[in-house]
């Protein structure tokens, strides 16, 4: 088969396996549902290497495969196809999608194995890969926005999977709302790129041509700002939604109410990745908005350093690991910012491995311990040996620990925001230090959960036990990957290939760096000491002294206390914005509405529709009588007005 068709299925198959258990999931029940989900993603995966395989054959300063479906918007000027492109961008992205979805998808048949809903489940969880894979391969904005919006929903629809429970059901739309906030603010972008290139002539939102022609809107401004500009910063906001950055990154820890499969999958491995591969994708367009480029830089540095405080006090699992998502994320647009989109799409594939590992690794503890919250557990590792071991490779890569993926990656987006041409101290110190407190509460989690004496009742530790294969399986592979990972970007300083910097190349623009081998490897150095001086640190208090952290409503420090509650950052978005909209909201019912509309609607108005309704109903009776009268009065009437004013025939 051709690039061309490969492309259609990668995006067919979890289609059609959405499709089929949505319809006829009722039919053939839960376990098939999960090995027909398991199957569309293979497929999907398989045809994505086929695709990528004809990509590598091309001439690098062509490797491009465009593919076709059908136009989608015609509307005089303005026409958008509903096409795919894969290039050597879209080819990391389709790979991570589809190979870490099927190990997810995988694990789910075990995870969900008792689950009354798990056809919707699985239905849910295909579509959401559909929407993520057109969102990666979309060759145009508009069809970028249609996956945008549709892992949006998607996400809505996993994370409130368990809507009977009204806390996860309020998850569900607490993560909806926040998002359509930035995805506003994306919209709006993508008019602003509309207007501006079709002033010029162009008004194609295709990357290619936007890409093309950016030199042709680099003077348009309005109100004296440059629209460059203006729409570089709509589209970051659009992207702190998405990928959970200050100011919008509340919905994330609260998305934990979903499944863990599902943090896996929407909240570490894709999803949340999607404001990082825009940037990436629209890396032209924040060339030429250094001010931009500089605020998202910051913007990631101080999310990063600001989730992991809070990640050092919080106690539920997988909360831990949302707010180690979220710094993780930091990091990436730390690299993006800097100009580093190597460095960032590099962190993001191996941040893929090893945070989908570690929330694998949560739902494994979680399935045979019955509890998230870590004071409860402790010496986990006698009943769980693959997931301790898979775990604490896991935490080892995470943690920025030589030889595993996370330390590679990591060291250099650490490295580029010190010595970039766009880089400076204090970007890198808020990295560093980030790595040194990720490290720390890492090891803690860990120390916590697996080490040291259980904390569970004799009856509570006697039921734990290790997970079936289908959820072990992918969490030794997740495991491999997040451990040589690493290879396929080793720093400039060993003097060996950069394998993912060649293959995105002809993608992003060249990135100098004027800091030599022994700079390189001095911040490595220091690197290495931050992150084995927070994991033994963590290890000393948790693991060896015992300690545990206090009950919710025990009495704590004031940092620690003000850690633990998220820095009331959701009362103030509660006091700020949800009771006066919920004041203004009861105003208006109690004004409005109560005087107004529903006085109206009670009154008069009913009465005068049902008078027309009756009239209106009369002429429909069946009675022949009246329809005969009516068409002779409709002819009459016609001839009059015809012998009065005659008839103009338009000549053709």
């Amino acid at each position: 088969m051709t690039g061309e068709t490969l492309l259609a299925l990668v995006v067919g198959f979890p289609l059609l396996g959405a499709v089929f258990n949505g319809f006829f999931g009722r039919f053939h029940g839960r376990r098939l549902a999960g090995y027909l989900a398991c199957g569309a993603m293979a497929m999907a995966f398989l045809s994505a290497l086929g695709a990528v395989k004809d990509l590598a054959g091309l001439d690098p300063q062509v490797r491009t495969i465009h593919k076709h479906l059908y136009t989608w918007i015609d509307a005089s000027t303005f026409k958008v196809d509903m096409a795919l492109t894969l290039d050597p961008l879209s080819a990391v992205m389709i790979l991570v999608v589809t190979g870490v979805g099927f190990l997810i998808h995988v694990y789910s048949i075990g995870y969900m194995a008792h689950d009354d809903g798990r056809v919707r489940y699985f239905t849910y969880l295909n579509l959401f890969v559909f929407f993520m894979l057109m969102l990666v391969l979309g060759s145009s904005l508009p069809v970028m926005f249609l996956g945008w919006e549709g892992v949006g929903l998607c996400s809505y629809l996993l994370i409130g999977f368990w809507f009977d429970d009204i806390a996860k059901a309020v998850a569900g739309k607490k993560a909806f709302l926040v998002n359509r906030i930035g995805d506003m603010f994306f919209v709006l972008g993508m008019f602003l790129l509309f207007w501006t290139y079709h002033a010029v002539g162009s008004g194609s939102l295709a990357f290619a041509d936007m890409q093309a022609n950016a030199e042709l809107i680099q003077a348009a401004k309005i109100g004296g700002v440059a629209v460059t500009s203006l729409a570089a910063f709509c589209l970051f906001l659009g992207a702190t939604g998405k990928s959970a950055q200050i100011p919008l990154f509340v919905w994330l820890p609260d998305a934990m109410a979903g499944p863990t499969p599902v943090s896996a999958l929407i909240h570490a491995a894709t999803m949340v990745t999607a404001g990082v591969y825009m940037v990436a994708r629209m890396n032209f367009l924040f060339e030429m908005s250094p001010g931009v480029m500089s605020l998202v830089a910051w913007v990631g540095a101080l999310t990063a350093l600001f989730a992991a405080t809070i990640g050092m006090a919080a106690t539920d699992i997988k909360k831990v690991l949302a707010y180690s998502t979220i710094s993780q994320l930091g990091y990436m647009f730390v690299a993006v910012g800097v100009g580093s989109y190597v460095a960032g799409i590099f962190h993001l594939v191996t941040h893929a491995f090893f945070k989908g590992l570690l929330f694998l690794g949560a739902g494994s503890v979680i399935h045979g311990v019955t509890t998230q919250d870590i004071r409860q557990m402790g010496g986990v590792r006698h009943k769980m040996p693959w997931t301790f071991w898979t775990f604490l490779v896991g935490t080892w890569a995470i943690a920025g620990l030589p030889p595993f993926a996370g330390f590679f990656s990591k060291d250099e987006i650490l490295f580029h925001a010190y010595a970039g041409p766009h880089g400076s101290v204090p970007l890198w110190f808020i990295g560093y230090l980030t790595g040194a407190m990720t490290a720390f509460y890492m090891f803690r989690l860990f120390a916590l959960v697996f080490l040291g004496k259980t904390r569970m009742s004799k009856k509570e530790y006697g039921k734990v036990h290790e997970s079936p294969a289908t959820m072990t399986v992918p969490l030794a592979i997740l495991a491999g990957l997040s451990a040589i990972g690493g290879l396929m970007g080793l720093p400039h300083a060993f003097h060996m290939p950069h394998l993912l910097g060649d293959w995105l190349a002809p993608v992003f623009p060249e990135f100098h760096v004027a800091a030599g081998a022994g700079t390189e490897l001095g911040l490595m150095a220091a690197s290495v000491a931050a992150a084995i001086a927070g994991s033994l640190l963590a290890l000393y208090f948790y693991f060896k002294k015992g300690y545990v952290p206090v009950p919710d409503n025990g009495k704590a420090s004031l940092p620690a206390s003000v850690a633990r509650d998220k820095f009331y950052i959701d009362e103030v978005y509660d006091g700020l914005v949800v009771m006066p909209m919920k004041a203004i909201a009861r105003f208006l019912s109690a004004t409005v509405d109560a005087a107004g509309v529903d006085r109206v609607a009670s009154g008069w108005l009913p009465g005068l529709a049902g008078w027309i309704s009756k009239g209106v109903t009369a002429l429909q009776n069946g009675n022949t009588q009246r329809y005969a009268m009516a068409l002779f009065a409709g002819a009459v009437a016609l001839i009059v007005y015809v012998s009065l004013f005659g008839v103009r025939v338009p000549l053709a």
